[in-house]
């Protein structure tokens, strides 16, 4: 079965109001082998809620409107879903008595609108929400000729969230079809996107029983598959399947098989190969140092470093000759190195990491212009540095810039 979920409320059409009461619910719905095919946010409005109803209920199995189940005139959902449904609202008086004696009982006036939460689609099953005044309500018969479910829930996380697992879940798991979701994120590092496809695009276009989804990030790709089958063990098989080819094909481009970030990745390797690691941070600003420890445990391999934005501290901290910075220019090749190698032997770890360049807005010139970066490796024996040019604002050329440095880590270590 496919889904639709449509959240109701104009403040979510807002910049201040965002909906994740979806997320949560494709998550369960997920798990239930439900495939949500669309989301929909609408406004308080009687004429756009029944209109979007419609249009859920023609090509989804199960329709979930979540919002606008309260006492206030801007409160719709069951209206609109009645008119979409030609059905009569019917008003439950042992629900309003209910309501009656829950503000009695905790002091506070009844006002007559808040009766308008026990009307009731006429053959809709109530669901009593336990932390709430609106009741949710069930809804399952023919639509054109097929039998559709319509699901409406209270819009207030603390109350959609138990509500759906106490009185949904099971109900759908016994109306429902046995199916099952398999999924599996890689992650790859420092690849393009449109490069990232062109190579892995003529893979995943044999196995259409698969979903392939490709999201770029700074620095990284993700490539997300998904599977459907009647077992869950079909379903994996499936998604192993291309995972292993993609992989095969990407190589040592892919830093992450089960949705691990690179600096958890880094980490491992450290581990494993019982090493340690200190970092001279210029332009990431001690980016670096915050992602590595992140990962819990890091402390086992992350032994610190210094952010060496002057160049006295470069200097200081790390032992980068002056007449170097001189000679070449803080943002250079000779200093990156120097700074690996510097910060390497007074923090005695095993691999030395440095950065140093350009972040912007401002500071470029024609031969080192904004976004430059030279990342540094070492280990006592080699030198390595890579200089990249970054796009983007000073927030994104950083980032990409610890993506570089982390990733050349992970490389050395494979």
């Amino acid at each position: 079965m496919n889904a639709e979920i449509i959240a109701v409320g104009s403040e979510l059409l807002t910049p201040f109001r965002q909906d994740t009461n979806s997320l949560y619910l494709t998550e369960k719905l997920n798990q239930l082998g439900v495939e949500v095919l669309f989301k929909n946010i609408v406004g308080d409005s009687r004429e756009h809620l029944a209109e979007v109803t419609r249009i859920a209920l023609a090509r989804a199995g199960l329709v979930i409107l979540m919002g606008g189940l309260g006492p206030t005139e801007d409160d719709l959902t069951r209206e609109a879903v009645a008119d979409a449904l030609e059905l009569p609202l019917v008003r439950d008086e042992a629900i309003v008595e209910a309501l009656r004696k829950r503000f009695s009982k905790r002091g506070f006036k009844f006002t007559e609108n808040n009766s308008k939460q026990a009307d009731i689609i006429s053959g809709a099953t109530v669901l009593t929400n336990r932390n709430g005044t609106a009741p949710g309500q069930w809804i399952t018969g023919s639509y054109d000729g097929n039998e559709k479910t319509i699901i409406l829930l209270p819009g207030p996380p603390h109350e959609l969230k138990p509500l759906f697992e106490e009185q949904c879940l099971e109900r759908l798991r016994e109306h429902l079809p046995p199916a099952f979701i398999a999924s599996r994120v890689l992650k790859v590092a420092m690849l393009g996107e449109s490069h990232c496809d062109d190579r892995i695009a003529p893979i995943y276009r044999r196995y259409p029983n698969v979903q392939t989804t490709i999201l770029a990030y700074a620095g990284e790709i993700e490539i997300h598959l998904r599977a459907r089958a009647d077992s869950l063990e079909v379903a994996q098989q499936r998604v192993d399947k291309v995972a292993e080819k993609l992989e095969d094909e990407l190589d040592e481009y892919v830093f992450s098989r089960q949705g691990e970030s690179l600096e958890q990745i880094v980490g491992y390797y450290l581990q494993m190969r019982n090493a340690t690691v200190a970092v001279a941070e210029s332009c990431t600003g001690g980016l670096i140092g915050e992602r590595i420890t992140s990962v819990s445990g890091s402390s086992r391999y992350f032994l610190g470093g210094a952010m060496v934005y002057s160049n006295e501290l470069k200097h200081k901290f790390a032992d980068v000759p002056k007449a170097l910075i001189a000679a070449h220019g803080a943002v250079s090749r000779q200093v990156a190195a120097a700074l690996a190698e510097g910060i390497r032997k007074r923090c005695g770890a095993t691999w030395g990491l440095a950065v140093t360049g350009v972040a912007g807005p401002s500071g470029g010139t024609e031969e080192k212009p904004v976004g430059l970066v030279f990342h540094a490796l070492s280990n006592g024996e080699s030198t390595e540095v890579v200089e990249r040019k970054f796009p983007g604002d000073r927030e994104r050329v950083r980032w990409w810039a610890s993506q570089q440095a982390l990733d050349m880590l992970r490389r050395k270590m494979m």
